[in-house]
């Protein structure tokens, strides 16, 4: 169906990804209002089936409800389902169909999944699609086994595949959407190695990207990384690290947090929440009662996000770093930035700039819009929310259940905003620059 309307308005690959994800998401608020969606028999409000539908497609995971008290079996497949395509992304997944079916994959559609998945030339668009699939297949089977074995400890031997499986389809798309009840996530886990070790593995090779992955398995054979996958692999093991420390240094002394549990499940949880706030949305914190500092610490591991490719969201992790080594280079008074021992082109660095400036633009305009919306919750509050959204984060301090449906309609903009928008930004950046034929003359302003 998209494909025809596609073919028929001759869309552009931005605009097919854009009309792609709503499609989605709206098919998916229409299968969530109906009775046999949730356990009352009565279906979810539009809004809320809305709000729940695009943070599953958009992979983020804050909720309006509780998704394991709410829906039934049929409502949390559905809401699966829509994690699943949301993460790998729709082009992904008709390609997936297209060869089980032996269809010939058009040039167009090659140019909208390199699109899709933010691949930066269009030969071997095919091949690393169907590696994706495969390799995401190999990862939530294993995760999934993985947390079986370890809920069949607490649940019937039926109920823990279930639970484990549907956590590790979650965690590994970075969505975080949980069956535990009464939001309380994997909180009842945050000493346990097992599952904290597990759903972390599962959201870091989740986030780092899928041309990450690729590069990493084939390394036997080329014995090389290329520039990408190494500041991709470098600034994910520094956040991480760093986001570890300072989370376990400003929580040690938390009663509500760190502070009762034992050295190793410190460490656990300071591990578990640095990961986690990069996209994924779980938590065995209770992120409520957290310290400020921790909390803001978050916003910005939030706002960093994944990497480019991946199932998070953020800035990615590769415009960070090109910002942050701009800055260093502009510090020591050299012209280039310099990876590796090798030099970013400028152009690569106003991208970096540009994305930041507009996911910081789309965060204060949003939080200064829900903060007129939500006058009951403080200003921390409405950042945390606004920025786990732009981010397709989900972790939540407790406003989003509190929404007022104007709330709810600026935080579902949110969340597709900052899911498509990246992608179709990244995609404009790169269209062909036009030739030009004059220059203006140079001037001088004052900077500092």
């Amino acid at each position: 169906m998209i494909k025809r309307i596609v073919e028929k308005l001759h869309l552009d690959p931005p605009k097919t990804l854009v009309i792609g994800f709503a499609f989605i998401i709206l098919l998916g608020t229409t299968l969530l209002t109906l009775p046999s969606a949730t356990v009352n028999g009565l279906g979810l409000p539009w809004l809320d089936a809305l709000f729940t539908a695009t943070s599953a497609t958009c992979v983020t995971g804050l909720v309006v409800v509780d998704t394991g008290t709410t829906f039934t079996v049929f409502g949390q497949i559905v809401i699966l389902s829509l994690i699943q395509v949301g993460g790998l992304g729709f082009m992904t997944v008709a390609t997936f169909f297209a060869l089980i079916m032996r269809k010939k994959i058009s040039l167009r559609e090659r140019l909208i999944l390199q699109e899709s998945l933010n691949h930066m030339a269009m030969e071997g668009v095919v091949r690393l699609a169907k590696m994706i699939l495969i390799f995401t297949a190999a990862a939530e089977f294993i995760g999934g086994v993985l947390l079986s074995i370890r809920f069949a400890f607490d649940f019937p031997l039926s109920t823990a595949i279930y639970l484990g499986f549907f956590h590790a389809i979650s965690n590994f798309n970075n969505a975080g959407f949980d069956l535990m009840g009464d939001f309380s996530s994997l909180t009842a886990y945050v000493d346990d190695p097992l599952v904290t070790l597990v759903v972390c593995a599962l959201i870091i090779v989740g986030g780092i990207g899928f041309i990450v992955v690729s590069e990493v398995y084939d390394y036997r054979r080329t014995h090389r990384l290329s520039l990408h996958t190494k500041v991709v692999l470098a600034t994910t093991a520094i956040l991480v690290v760093a986001g570890t420390v300072l989370i376990f240094l400003l929580e040690y002394t938390n009663p509500k947090t760190l502070q009762p549990l034992s050295l190793l499940g410190k460490v656990l949880g300071s591990l578990y929440q640095s990961v986690t706030a990069r996209t994924a949305g779980s938590n065995t914190l209770s992120i409520g009662d957290m310290h400020q500092s921790s909390l803001f610490l978050i916003i910005l591991l939030m706002f960093i996000g994944a990497s480019p490719g991946s199932t998070g969201g953020g800035i990615k992790t590769t415009t960070f770093a090109t910002l942050i080594g701009a800055v260093i280079a502009q510090v020591k008074g050299k012209e280039d930035v310099i990876f590796f021992r090798q030099r970013i082109l400028p152009h690569m660095i106003y991208k970096s700039l540009t994305v930041t400036m507009i996911g910081l633009f789309i965060v204060m305009a949003m939080t200064m819009a829900l903060s007129i919306t939500e006058t009951k919750a403080t200003f921390q509050m409405v950042l945390f929310e606004v920025t786990s959204a732009f981010a397709t984060t989900g972790l939540s301090m407790g406003l989003t259940p509190e929404l007022s449906p104007v709330g709810k309609c600026l935080i579902v903009l949110t969340m597709f905003a900052g899911r498509v928008g990246p992608l179709t930004i990244a995609f404009a950046l790169a269209q062909r620059k036009q030739k030009e034929y004059y220059r203006y003359p140079k001037g001088k302003i004052t900077i500092g």
